[in-house]
C-alpha cells in the first residue's frame, strides 16, 4: 500500500449505506409501530416491557462502540496487553453494582436517576449531579464521534471535519426520532457489527501469519505481552493496581449510578431481570474486549517492522485499525465498508442513548420543575414529549460542537477514561454517601462534591505531564511493507534535549486514579463536613426513608419502624412513604 493511498469503492459505500440505513429503519419502525411514544415512559424507558438479552447488549454498547474498537486496539499496539487485566475488574465490581446500588434505583422507579439525590437530600444535590452529568456526557459524546471520523479520514481520505460533520448529523437524526425500544433493538444489531469488524481483523491476521502462536511470538520479540505488572506506584501508567482498582471505580461510576445505564434497567419488569441483565452483559463485555485486546497484536504482528506512525503514513494511533483493514482487505469489495459501518453504526447507538439520556434528565431535573414554579401547573404529556426530542436535538447539535475539540484530549481511549474518571468518580461518591451512610448531609455532601470534582480536574488537566511510555517501535522494514514511503530520520537529541524533566508528582499519577482519587476526597470530605454540621446543628439521623439505603442499612433502620421492606409492597405504598419520612429536617 502506498502512503496516503484509500481502498473504499463503489461497494464499500453500498454496504455502508445498506447497514445505515437498516438501522435506521429500526429506529424509524419502533418511532412508528413500538407504542408510537404517547407517553415519556414509553419514549424513555420502553414501557419497562424489554427482554433480558437486548438489554444486556445495550448496556455493553452504550459506553464501548468505536472508542473500543480503535482505543483498545492501539493501547495494545502501542503499550502491550497489560490493558486486558481490567476485565477482571469488572467481574469483582458487577455484584457490587447488582446487589447494592441497582435495588435502590428499582424501588424508586424514577426517570431520572438524581431524583434519589434530592429524596436523600435536597433539590441542590440532584441539580449538581444532573449538571455534572450534563457535562460529562457531552464531552463523552464529543470523543464518541470523532472516534469514527478517524476511521473514515483513513479509510477514505474524507477530512475530519466532513467525517465529524456526516457521523454527527446522522446522529443527531436518529437519536431524535428513536425512542429507547429502538435504540435498545439497534443496540444488538451494531454489537454484532462491531464483534464482525474485530474478527475480520485477527481472522485475516491468523490466516497471514499461519496462527494465532506466530502473532504472539512477534508481539513476544515486540515486548508486548507482559502481563505481570504488579507495581503499586500510583504513577504506573497501567498495572494490576491501577487497572482493577482505576477500572473498578470507572466501572461502577457508569454501571451503578449513571443516567444512561440506570436508564436501561428500569426497562425491564423487574429486579431480577435488571440484575441478570448486568450479569450478561460482563460476559459480552470481556469477550469484545479481549478480542480487541488480541486484535491490537494481530496490528503489530503487520507493523512490527514498520510502524505507520513514525512512517507518516497515519497521524494517530488510532487510525491503526482502519489502516489494517484497508491495507490487507481493501481489495476485497464490501469489507472496508462493512468495517466503516461497524464503528459508524456503534457510534450511532452510543450517540442515541446518550442523548435520549441527556433528553431526559433535562426535561425531569431542570424543565418540569422550572416550569412548575413559573406557571403553576404541570406540562402535559403531549408538550413533554414533544419538547423532549427538541431537546434531545440541541443535545446532538451541542456534541458536534464537543467533537472538534476532542482531538485535544489526546488518544481516544484515554480521553473517554479520563472524562469518566474526573466527574463519575465523584458523583459515585455522592451517590454513596447516600446509600452507604445515614450521617451525610446535603451542605456536607455538596461541598465533597466541589472539592472532589475540582481535585479530579486538576489531576487529569494540570500541566505539564509526562510523556506515555509507549514501547519501542521501528520504520527499519518499510519498504517491504509499504510503497512509496520515504522514512525522515529523526533528529539527534542534544544533551539539553535529553535531561530529564521533573513533574510535579499529582501529574504523574495514571488517569485510571483520576476515579479513585475524585471517589476518596468526595466521600470523605462529604463524610466529614457532614459529620461536623450534624454536630454543631443537633441534628438527628432518626426518621430517615430506609428505601434511599443498601439493603443492609436499610434492614437495620426498618427493624427501627414498622415497615416492610418488601419491594412489591414499597411499589403500593411509594406515595404514602415519600410523605411520611424526614429529609434534611423537613417532611
Amino acid at each position: 500500500m502506498a502512503a496516503g493511498q484509500h481502498f473504499f469503492g463503489p461497494w464499500d459505500y453500498v454496504v455502508l449505506v445498506i447497514v445505515l440505513l437498516i438501522s435506521a429503519s429500526i429506529g424509524v419502525y419502533y418511532r412508528f409501530t413500538g407504542g408510537k411514544q404517547k407517553t415519556m415512559q414509553e419514549y424513555l424507558l420502553a414501557d419497562k416491557n424489554m427482554s433480558i438479552i437486548p438489554v444486556a447488549f445495550s448496556l455493553m454498547a452504550s459506553f464501548m462502540s468505536a472508542i473500543t474498537l480503535l482505543g483498545v486496539s492501539s493501547e495494545n499496539y502501542t503499550f502491550g496487553i497489560q490493558f486486558i487485566v481490567i476485565n477482571i475488574s469488572y467481574g469483582i465490581f458487577t455484584p457490587v453494582a447488582a446487589y447494592l446500588y441497582l435495588p435502590v434505583f428499582f424501588k424508586l422507579q424514577a426517570t431520572s436517576a438524581y431524583e434519589y439525590l434530592e429524596r436523600r437530600f435536597g433539590k441542590a444535590s440532584r441539580l449538581a449531579a444532573s449538571l455534572s452529568y450534563t457535562l460529562q456526557m457531552t464531552l463523552y459524546m464529543g470523543v464518541v464521534l470523532y472516534a469514527p471520523a478517524l476511521a473514515l479520514e483513513a479509510l477514505t481520505g474524507i477530512s475530519k471535519v466532513a467525517a465529524i460533520l456526516s457521523v454527527g448529523l446522522v446522529c443527531t437524526f436518529y437519536s431524535t426520532i428513536g425512542g429507547m425500544k429502538a435504540v435498545l433493538i439497534t443496540d444488538v444489531f451494531q454489537s454484532l457489527l462491531m464483534f464482525a469488524a474485530v474478527f475480520s481483523v485477527i481472522i485475516y491476521a491468523v490466516i497471514d501469519k499461519g496462527s494465532f502462536d506466530e502473532i504472539w511470538n512477534i508481539a513476544e520479540r515486540g515486548n508486548r505481552t507482559d502481563l505481570l505488572n504488579f507495581n503499586p506506584d500510583p504513577t504506573e501508567r497501567h498495572s494490576w493496581f491501577s487497572l482493577i482498582i482505576g477500572g473498578g471505580i470507572t466501572f461502577l461510576s457508569l454501571y451503578a449510578v449513571n443516567q444512561t445505564q440506570v436508564q436501561r434497567y428500569l426497562t425491564v419488569k423487574d429486579l431480577k431481570r435488571a440484575q441478570t441483565a448486568l450479569w450478561l452483559n460482563w460476559p459480552i463485555l470481556t469477550c469484545l474486549s479481549l478480542s480487541t485486546s488480541f486484535s491490537g497484536l494481530a496490528i503489530y504482528s503487520k507493523y512490527a517492522a514498520c510502524d505507520p506512525v513514525k512512517a507518516k503514513v497515519i497521524n494517530s494511533p488510532d487510525q491503526l485499525m482502519p489502516l489494517y483493514v484497508v491495507d490487507t482487505m481493501g481489495d476485497i469489495p464490501g469489507l472496508s465498508g462493512l468495517f466503516v459501518a461497524g464503528i459508524f453504526s456503534a457510534s450511532l447507538s452510543t450517540v442515541s442513548a446518550a442523548v435520549n439520556s441527556l433528553a431526559a434528565v433535562t426535561i425531569e431535573d431542570y424543565y418540569k420543575p422550572l416550569y412548575k414554579s413559573i406557571f403553576g401547573k404541570s406540562l402535559s404529556e403531549k408538550t413533554i414529549a414533544i419538547q423532549s426530542k427538541l431537546i434531545a436535538l440541541l443535545f446532538g447539535l451541542l456534541c458536534l460542537a464537543v467533537a472538534f475539540l476532542a482531538q485535544f484530549l489526546g488518544g481516544v481511549l484515554q480521553a473517554s477514561l479520563t472524562i469518566f474518571g474526573v466527574v463519575g468518580g465523584p458523583l459515585l461518591a455522592l451517590f454513596t454517601l447516600g446509600m452507604f451512610t445515614t450521617t451525610a448531609n446535603e451542605k456536607g455532601s455538596l461541598f465533597g462534591l466541589l472539592c472532589g470534582i475540582s481535585f479530579a480536574l486538576w489531576m487529569a488537566f494540570g500541566n505539564p505531564k509526562p510523556p506515555l511510555p509507549a514501547l519501542p517501535v521501528t520504520t527499519e522494514g518499510c519498504s517491504s511493507v509499504f510503497t512509496n514511503v520515504t522514512v525522515v530520520a529523526e533528529p539527534q537529541l542534544t544533551r539539553a534535549t535529553t535531561q530529564q524533566q521533573e513533574y510535579f508528582w499529582l501529574y504523574k499519577v495514571s488517569y485510571l486514579y483520576n476515579g479513585v482519587f475524585g471517589l476518596l476526597s468526595t466521600y470523605i470530605i462529604g463524610y466529614v463536613a457532614s459529620l461536623v454540621i450534624n454536630k454543631i446543628k443537633g441534628v438527628s439521623t432518626q426518621n430517615l426513608d430506609p428505601h434511599l439505603f443498601i439493603t443492609p442499612i436499610a434492614r437495620r433502620l426498618e427493624r427501627t419502624m414498622d415497615i416492610p421492606l418488601n419491594t412489591k409492597e414499597l411499589s403500593d405504598s411509594q406515595e404514602e412513604l415519600n410523605g411520611k419520612y424526614e429529609v434534611n429536617g423537613k417532611y
